[in-house]
């Protein structure tokens, strides 16, 4: 792992605010396969199901008694944590819901916040299943009264679907469930197929191929963001555990070789017990030859002067998570991070928790978006519609003032409708 000593180098490495290049090489390969099941619908998803996840299926949609049968093959202790997390995830966006999505109107004037009809949520699979995903798109979406959440994910080789990603979407009151992934499932929930109902909006993290794919469909339907490999950035002081330093870092470089693992900390002490603590919990860890490459091809422990240089740094790398393990009473550094997807701190704060069951949406902005975009939330699954009441007071007050801007930008016939309605409110005053 990388040891980067000062701000101004470490600054070189970790700016992403400068524009970088989207040469995808995917990108024809996505364009082409969203193409085919535009064209042929069931019959193309068939087919590249079969090419890409080896699986034959003689049917894509997830039928009621396989949910059921799904119970019986997952433990107990798992469909009871999957339980406590769903419900906690409930819980915050109810809180969410409840503070910031209010229809309002002043004088007829205002707006109406509804939810969308339906949404497709996308959870990765095939290789590895990931039930909390599914919580944590499909329950914000039930939260605001989504009528339809649908639900697709690549199948393993047998055909079948991980009873666990199973359980978690009939727990999160997931409506239909169908077994495609990759860009073709993105393609089946953007356009619709025989099967596959088209979606007003399509969310949740996925590979390169997914991640485009909802690149291209975005006009067609809304879309929550572009995630790519999760990311954290650990900023540390004197005070902190080595072990729980070193437990978060290999954590993320668990998901694969392309998560960077950052640590930034003010404590040359620090940093040397961390280097020593990894390859000691390392060879505790079932993914070890994962961990090994991501953490060398994007893993970095960064030494500065002081935190104000952490803060900096971390404002500038905008990362996926931040974890702030430092000392208490230490003045509260959330409020000056302010491009993050999720700030994670407390005594024993990890990112882990986070996302498997503190609440908030484990779905975040990567790779630098977290300047603009913002995680999964409430808002993600309605529209506001705004409402514009015209009578005679508002009439009298500003129609002619709007009869002037009309006419400055050369639209007479939008002066002329304006003009129309004030004579008429004249003549009746």
């Amino acid at each position: 792992m990388k040891i980067i000593e000062g701000f101004d180098k470490a600054k070189k490495l970790l700016d992403r605010q400068a524009p970088k290049s989207l040469d995808y090489k995917q990108e024809a390969s996505v364009k082409k396969i969203i193409d085919d099941v535009r064209k042929r619908g069931d019959a193309a998803l068939l087919e590249l199901t079969e090419k890409f996840d080896g699986a034959k299926l003689s049917s894509l949609e997830i039928k009621p008694a396989q949910i059921k049968a799904a119970y019986r093959k997952v433990k107990p202790e798992l469909i009871d944590a999957l339980k406590l997390a769903a419900e906690r995830i409930g819980a915050f966006h109810q809180m969410q819901k409840e503070r910031s999505l209010k229809t309002y109107t002043h004088g007829k004037t205002g707006w109406m916040v509804r939810p969308m009809e339906k949404v497709g949520v996308y959870a990765p699979g095939g290789t590895a299943s990931y039930p909390s995903t599914v919580l944590m798109t499909a329950i914000p979406a039930k939260v605001v009264g989504v009528r339809e959440v649908i639900l697709v994910t690549p199948p393993g080789k047998n055909g079948s679907i991980s009873p666990s990603i199973l359980v978690a979407a009939d727990i999160a009151g997931v409506n239909r469930i169908f077994s495609i992934g990759g860009a073709q499932a993105i393609a089946a929930l953007a356009f619709g197929t025989e099967s596959v109902p088209r979606v007003d909006k399509i969310c949740g993290p996925g590979n390169i191929y997914v991640m485009l794919a909802k690149k291209q469909v975005y006009g067609a339907v809304g879309i929550d963001g572009l995630q790519g490999p999760s990311e954290v950035v650990v900023i540390a002081d004197e005070s902190a555990d080595p072990e729980y330093c070193a437990s978060d870092l290999l954590a993320q470089a668990e998901h694969g070789g392309l998560s960077p693992s950052i640590l930034i900390t003010d404590s040359r002490p620090l940093a040397e017990k961390i280097v020593e603590t990894l390859d000691r919990q390392m060879k505790f860890c079932s993914r070890q030859a994962i961990i090994k490459e991501s953490l060398k091809n994007n893993g970095m422990i960064v030494i500065v002067k002081n935190m104000k240089e952490s803060i900096a740094l971390t404002n500038m790398y905008a990362p996926e998570h931040v974890l702030l393990l430092v000392k208490p009473g230490s003045p509260a550094y959330e409020e000056q991070l302010t491009n993050a997807g999720c700030i994670i701190y407390g005594q024993k704060g990890t990112v882990p928790m986070s996302d498997y069951i503190s609440g908030p949406s484990h779905v975040l902005p990567t790779e630098g978006t977290a300047r603009f975009f913002s995680p999964l939330n409430v808002t993600d699954f309605v529209k506001i519609t705004n409402l514009s009441s015209v009578g005679d007071a508002l009439m009298n007050l500003a129609g002619k003032a709007a009869s002037t801007i009309a006419r400055a930008e050369g639209l007479d016939a939008h002066a002329q409708a304006i003009e129309l309605r004030l004579r008429n409110t004249r003549k009746k005053n």
